[in-house]
């Protein structure tokens, strides 16, 4: 009798171990995300300046451009026709340059200063 006992516990406690697996497909991609768009930047400082995009309240590092050089940057999530503020500080933190009400295209070129 304990064997049967025993057996009947057991099978009880494997079954309420037991748990189901579900398996799924990865989710569907939602709706394209906005194409970020690429733009220049123009550093004629000496020294290098990192360019921030704000967008929605928050600065986005776009990328760093060197003294004396073009550089085209593009910042994820921030598409072709955005209006945005651009924002260049320099690596020593001690200018800071804005351009307010900026719509991004893949011809728009930043001058600093």
């Amino acid at each position: 009798m304990s064997k049967v006992l025993v057996a009947l516990l057991l099978s009880a406690a494997l079954v309420g171990c037991h748990r189901g697996v579900k398996v799924n497909t990865a989710p569907a991609p939602a709706a394209a995300a906005a194409k970020p768009v690429t733009f220049k930047v123009t550093n004629n400082l000496a020294q290098p300046v990192n360019v921030y995009v704000t967008s929605g309240g928050s600065d986005i590092l776009a990328g760093q451009v060197a003294g004396n050089s073009t550089t085209a940057l593009s910042v994820p999530g921030v598409g072709a026709g955005a209006t945005v503020s651009l924002k260049a500080r320099t690596v020593d933190g001690t200018h800071t340059y804005t351009r307010d009400d900026v719509t991004l295209t893949s011809t728009y070129t930043w001058q600093l200063p």
